[in-house]
């Protein structure tokens, strides 16, 4: 039988490779890129799947005063699809991690 005392180093060695994980996870969640779109392409945002972004496209063609308010909606529908994108992806990611973890079955850990 194992000492409390072990059972506390055991589990503070856990807590700190789950620590260490999530780091990791959070480091490769934003070396991951997506892009949504929007009007079939006319506008596209490009993002991590951290939800950091990196940049927006818009076609030339969208570029006149009295589209602007469709700049506008495509702008904020290609934003949208790309956080969907991220979150997606960090979710699986997120899964695939926990799913690696020393865990108690049935044990899910905050924020997942």
């Amino acid at each position: 039988m194992q000492s409390m005392e072990e059972m506390i180093k055991a589990a503070q060695k856990a807590a700190e490779t789950i620590q260490t994980q999530m780091n990791e996870m959070q480091a490769k969640l934003d070396a991951l890129e997506v892009e949504g779109q929007a009007g079939g392409g006319l506008v596209k945002v490009r993002a991590t799947a951290k939800g950091r972004i990196l940049g927006v496209t818009i076609d030339e063609s969208l570029m006149k005063p009295e589209e602007k308010q469709i700049v506008e909606d495509l702008v904020t529908a290609a934003f949208n699809d790309a956080r969907d994108k991220a979150d997606r992806i960090s979710n699986e990611e997120m899964q695939k991690m926990q799913g690696g973890l020393p865990l108690p079955a049935g044990f899910k850990l905050p924020g997942m």
